[in-house]
């Protein structure tokens, strides 16, 4: 019994070249996110801006901002 060999299975790890494919649906769908937030930001009047404590050079900042970022 002393003989047997361990072959407990191990785990396939991908390769660092494919590692921006996994990630890419959830980069996506950050960027969608970001987008549809500004869109609803931009819609804001002034009372909802300052009910939320947001200026209105906050607000023109982050509606300058491109949705990747």
């Amino acid at each position: 019994m002393n003989n047997l060999l361990d072959v407990s299975a191990s785990t396939p790890r991908s390769t660092p070249r494919f590692q921006w494919l996994r990630s890419l649906p959830r980069a996506i769908a950050n960027s969608l996110e970001r987008a549809r937030t500004r869109r609803l930001l931009s819609q804001l009047d002034g009372r909802q801006l300052s009910d939320l404590g947001i200026s209105d050079a906050d607000r023109a900042s982050e509606l300058d901002k491109p949705f990747w970022r």
